[in-house]
């Protein structure tokens, strides 16, 4: 009798389910994708019209995998964060969430076993963010704990359909995977990844003083010591990177993000790969202003090519512009291989010479490519000034700090993304889904602390 009702209510359930999915949903008519200008305002004459770039990552090639797309224009990833905002109670959302998050408890058996967890656990505050595959909200955890800490977080949101058409798959699975395996002062925190029927959900950290190319639009340029500041931090950012077996590859301002007491956390790893010491990759990737001269060459990269980024990262704090830069794609990639670095008389001599060892095109003599790696440039004598201990323990106050109000602040971020509409709206599911098993992770140690 008891296996019969059983059978009985799994069958309603089944039949409801199928009943729902037939429902037929308009997007919203906002759904609208801004250029970095709109974002940011207009752009300084020595960058080209920016545009927003699909995140990818390389990784060993499969059927789903293709050579990354080369980023032509200045890109920036998401802008967070937004004032609390009620989220929509349309019947269509919340059926869409709840349907698609019940099938996919029949996930395999490694997920079976870790705590459930959904897009129904999340309030959506406001839309941060929107790129080609999904969107990114400024979201709040329902019945959080202490672990959770206030409970803000930054939730991007990727839709299956389009990951598979454009073959980046693995390179999703790959921002994923190298989340979950570094954990560092300086580097955004993934918590909590999850999948629907046609949606990939990524809860990250939600910081929320701007993007780092925000505050150097507004500047102009830093001073030394504020460069020399971000630097630190960022060196020491790539160096876990490096130890940990990573490679970046799109180091620049527009994925730095400066939090509320002033220190900078790399974000955005759409294109970082696992890489040993020894192997090469040989794919075309990155932000172009950026890349390294054996990237553009094709000559193969390793850990080294992420210091070059690193060198033009700082010559921008600096001048207020990359070293390198161009209109045309093919003559601004001929400059950064064949033109002679040029260095502006108003820098010191020892911010020269760093620049001068970062920026040397033969990767071999580039500094932080011996096998010191990173210590390298730690001991750089522009860094003398540098508590390397006390900087990695966040114990060295920012000189600046951005001009937030609190933790929902959107002082330093354009409204055009958080008037939108706050809605994580419905997406076709994928004929195939066995392309995102094992997906779902939660961070042994959710909330780490700041201090």
């Amino acid at each position: 009798m008891i296996s019969t009702s059983s059978s009985q209510k799994k069958n309603l359930q089944s039949l409801l389910a199928s009943n729902l999915k037939k429902l037929t949903i308009t997007p919203p008519s906002s759904n609208h994708e801004f250029d970095f200008g709109d974002v940011f305002g207009p752009l300084t004459p020595h960058h080209p019209d920016p545009t927003l770039h699909s995140p990818s990552s390389t990784s060993p090639p499969s059927a789903f995998l293709g050579d990354p797309q080369v980023i032509h224009t200045r890109s920036h990833s998401y802008v967070g964060p937004s004032p609390r905002y009620t989220v929509s109670s349309s019947l269509p959302l919340q059926i869409q969430t709840e349907t698609e998050y019940e099938a996919e408890e029949q996930d395999d058996d490694e997920e079976e076993a870790k705590p459930k967890i959904g897009p129904e656990d999340f309030v959506i505050l406001r839309v941060v963010g929107q790129g080609a595959f999904g969107k990114v909200f400024q979201v709040r955890k329902k019945g959080r704990n202490d672990e959770d800490g206030d409970g803000l977080f930054a939730m991007k949101v990727m839709k299956k359909v389009t990951i598979i058409k454009k073959n980046h798959v693995d390179y999703m699975r790959a921002e994923r995977d190298i989340l979950t395996k570094v954990v560092h002062p300086f580097i955004v925190q993934l918590r909590y990844s999850f999948q629907t029927k046609s949606k990939l959900y990524l809860i990250l950290d939600f910081i929320n003083g701007g993007h780092l190319f925000f505050h150097l639009y507004r500047q102009g340029i830093f001073s030394e010591d504020q460069a020399r500041f971000y630097t630190a931090e960022i060196v020491s950012a790539v160096s876990h990177l490096h130890y940990c077996g990573i490679v970046h590859r799109d180091l620049k301002p527009e994925n730095i993000l400066v939090d509320a007491d002033g220190h900078v956390m790399l974000t955005d790893f759409g294109l970082a790969k696992e890489i040993d010491e020894s192997s090469r990759s040989n794919s075309m990737c990155g932000t172009t202003e950026y890349m390294a001269p054996e990237i553009l060459q094709s000559k193969g990269h390793n850990k080294d090519a992420d210091w070059w980024s690193v060198g033009i990262l700082l010559y921008e704090m600096l001048t207020g512009q990359p070293p390198y830069t161009h209109a045309n794609r093919q003559k601004l990639q001929q400059r950064i291989i064949q033109e002679k670095l040029k260095l502006p008389p108003f820098l010191t001599t020892e911010a020269h010479s760093l620049l001068k060892g970062l920026l040397q095109k033969e990767p071999s003599r580039r500094l932080g490519s011996g096998p010191g790696g990173g210590d390298e440039i730690k001991k750089h004598k522009w860094f003398w000034s540098i508590n390397w201990k006390k900087l990695e323990a966040r114990e060295i106050q920012p000189k600046f700090k951005p001009d937030v109000s609190g933790k929902e602040c959107t002082a330093n971020f354009d409204k055009c993304w958080t008037t939108m509409p706050a809605d994580d709206s419905p997406a076709s599911t994928p004929t195939a889904g066995e392309h995102f098993q094992g997906y779902t992770y939660v961070a042994p140690n959710p909330w780490l602390s700041s201090k």
